[in-house]
């Protein structure tokens, strides 16, 4: 078996040593170095000359569960199947930081962190927790995780999904239509959508202006969801309270933009949920060995509809 990775650079070793042992018989070529004709190909936003002189006969693994950023690889060849990862030891990171950013907009953390700094002394009263609903836009694996993490606090929960989702304890939306009413309920939104078409600039003005007066966004899904000024804009007019944010249009976010010392706004640089390499590429190997056996695998890529 022949593989072609090209991984982050700092990552590389640490990717190139954890396949090794788990597929000893395997022969692993690492870019720039290349393979006109290897079974797999294993990519972190690969640039257009590794395909170039490349077609992967079997499959392209992802390193990652964003795939935006591969489909949009001009050189990227068709009739290939792309496998993104899923989970692979993301979730109970992401369940972390949501499950940190929705308790401190319900607990007000940052305005008391505001009057800490002014000396003032003001007790806030707490909605009560049947008017803090928390939507989550995008409500697959990693969505899922997060309203089971963030169920036992007794948030009402909503999730926006392409198909309605049957998840317990769960309220379902679906579709364009049912987008704004979903949106007029969430007093938090989560935002964990993929890069597509259809999502990119979906968070404007217009649609950010259906969350409830005083609501907070997390966006932990990519930054070209969000409209910048419309966002800015509607913090600046009071109308959202806050807004957690961990991916940007342009990473790294530059040094001018306003995110950075807005008072409302709180910024990671996207650190949400990381790959873990072990858990990556146990997932990986395994779906592997059910391609050489003949058999389906799970987080293959609809390239039409962008992941």
């Amino acid at each position: 078996m022949k593989i072609l990775l090209q991984s982050p650079r700092d990552e590389h070793e640490a990717w190139r040593a954890a396949l090794s042992a788990a597929l000893p018989a395997a022969t692993i070529v690492a870019w720039p170095n290349t393979l006109a004709a290897p079974d797999y190909a294993m990519v972190f936003k690969p640039p257009p000359e590794l395909f170039a002189g490349t077609r992967p006969k079997r499959a392209i693994f992802n390193l990652g569960a964003g795939v935006d950023a591969l489909l949009g690889v001009p050189t990227l060849p068709d009739g290939i199947p792309v496998i993104r990862l899923e989970d692979a030891g993301m979730a109970p990171q992401m369940v972390e930081y949501v499950a940190l950013a929705v308790l401190g907009a319900y607990r007000e953390s940052h305005e008391y962190a505001a009057q800490q700094c002014e000396g003032r002394w003001r007790p806030r009263a707490p909605l009560p927790k049947s008017q803090f609903g928390v939507g989550i836009l995008g409500f697959g694996v990693l969505g899922q995780a997060v309203a089971a993490a963030l169920a036992p606090f007794g948030f009402p929960i909503r999730g926006w999904s392409a198909a309605r989702k049957e998840v317990p304890g769960v309220e379902s939306f679906t579709g364009i239509s049912e987008l704004r009413p979903f949106l007029a309920s969430s007093r938090v939104l989560v935002c964990l959508l993929p890069s597509t078409r259809e999502t990119r600039n979906l968070l404007d003005k217009a649609n950010l202006s259906h969350l409830p007066r005083g609501a907070h966004l997390v966006n932990v899904a990519r930054g070209d969801i969000v409209v910048d000024e419309d966002l800015v804009a509607l913090l600046d007019e009071g109308h959202l309270a806050g807004a957690t944010l961990d991916v940007f249009r342009v990473e790294p976010l530059p040094s001018n933009h306003p995110f950075w010392h807005h008072p409302k706004v709180t910024l990671t640089p996207h650190t949400s949920a990381v790959t873990v390499i072990d858990d990556s590429v146990a997932q990986i190997v395994g779906k592997i060995r059910q391609l050489e056996l003949g058999e389906p695998v799970t987080g293959v890529v609809d390239r039409s509809r962008g992941y």
